[in-house]
C-alpha cells in the first residue's frame, strides 16, 4: 500500500504539468492552437455602378471625413510620341517621384500603358513602392470623346481593349498589382464612353482641384492654385512629365508643408474611395 501510494506520488510529480493526481483531476492539457491561415489579399475599393450600369465616376471624398487629401500624378505618354522620346524628350519626371519619397507623401500615380513601356524600371519602381498606387490612364492617352485638347481619338469599339491593353503593359514591366482606376486622358468623357467601358469593371477617377502644372512655368502659382482649391476628401491632379509639367516638382515642396500645417493628411485615392464606401 506504501509502495504504490510512492508510485502514484512519483507519476503525479512526473506528470504535474499535465494533469492532477487524485480523484479532483485538472482540465487536459490543450493541443497548440493551429497557425494562423494567411490573410486574404485585401480588395481595392470601387463604386458601385452608376445609374444604367454605367461605369462609375469618383471625384472627390466624403467633406466631412477628415482633412485628407489625394495628390494624383498623370505619367503621360501618347502613342505616338516614340520618337520625340527617341530625340531625347523626357515624359518622366523621377526628380518628382523623388521628392514625394524624401517629404513621404503617398499618392496615385495614372499611367499611360506607353508611358510604362517607355520608362520600365520607373514604372516597375514605382508599382513596387507601397507608397504609391498605380492607376490606369488608358494605353495610348488618345481621347475617349471628340474635341478632347486637340487629342486624337479612340473608337468606341475600341476603347475598352485600350483600357485592358494599358494593364497588361503594367504587368509586362513589373507592376504587381495596378488598381482598378481609370482616368480618361484630358478628363474627357460622356455617356458612350462610360458605357464602352462597364465591362472593364473600373472606377473612372476624376478630381475636384487642377493643379494648372501643364506647361506652367511659375512653381509658384502652381502652389497657389492648388492651395486655394483643396477642402476635405479633395482630389487633384497634377502630372509626372517632365517636359510638359517642368515645375510640379517644385511647386509639391511648397504645396506639402503648408497642406500638412493645415492639417490635411495626404492619402491615396483608394483611401478616399474607401472612405465613400464607409471603408475609411
Amino acid at each position: 500500500m506504501i509502495t504504490l501510494s510512492r508510485r502514484v506520488i512519483a507519476a503525479c510529480a512526473l506528470a504535474a504539468a499535465l494533469t492532477a493526481c487524485g480523484s479532483s483531476a485538472g482540465p487536459a492539457a490543450r493541443p497548440p492552437a493551429p497557425a494562423p491561415s494567411p490573410a486574404a489579399p485585401s480588395v481595392p475599393p470601387t463604386l458601385a455602378a452608376g445609374p444604367a450600369g454605367l461605369t462609375p465616376v469618383f471625384e472627390h471624398g466624403p467633406r466631412d471625413a477628415g482633412k485628407t487629401v489625394a495628390l494624383t500624378f498623370d505619367a503621360d505618354m501618347t502613342a505616338d510620341q516614340g520618337p520625340r522620346a527617341a530625340a531625347g524628350e523626357r515624359f518622366d519626371h523621377p526628380r518628382l517621384i523623388g521628392t514625394l519619397r524624401e517629404l513621404k507623401v503617398p499618392a496615385t500615380v495614372f499611367m499611360t500603358g506607353r508611358w510604362a513601356e517607355e520608362y520600365p524600371d520607373q514604372a516597375r519602381s514605382i508599382g513596387r513602392d507601397p507608397l504609391f498606387e498605380v492607376a490606369n490612364h488608358s494605353y495610348s492617352h488618345y481621347a475617349f470623346t471628340g474635341d478632347c485638347y486637340g487629342l486624337p481619338t479612340v473608337p468606341e469599339e475600341r476603347m475598352r481593349a485600350d483600357v485592358e491593353r494599358a494593364y497588361r503593359a503594367f504587368r509586362a514591366v513589373g507592376v504587381p498589382d495596378p488598381m482598378p482606376y481609370f482616368r480618361f486622358p484630358g478628363g474627357c468623357h460622356d455617356r458612350r464612353a462610360l458605357k464602352a467601358l462597364t465591362p472593364a469593371g473600373v472606377t473612372a477617377v476624376q478630381w475636384d482641384v487642377v493643379g494648372g502644372d501643364a506647361f506652367a512655368t511659375d512653381p509658384d502659382a502652381v502652389a497657389r492654385q492648388v492651395l486655394d482649391g483643396v477642402r476635405p476628401g479633395s482630389v487633384v491632379v497634377l502630372h509626372c512629365t517632365r517636359s510638359a509639367a517642368p515645375t510640379t516638382e517644385e511647386a509639391v515642396r511648397k504645396v506639402v508643408p503648408e497642406l500638412r500645417r493645415q492639417g490635411y493628411r495626404f492619402v491615396k485615392v483608394s483611401e478616399l474611395i474607401g472612405a465613400v464606401n464607409g471603408r475609411g
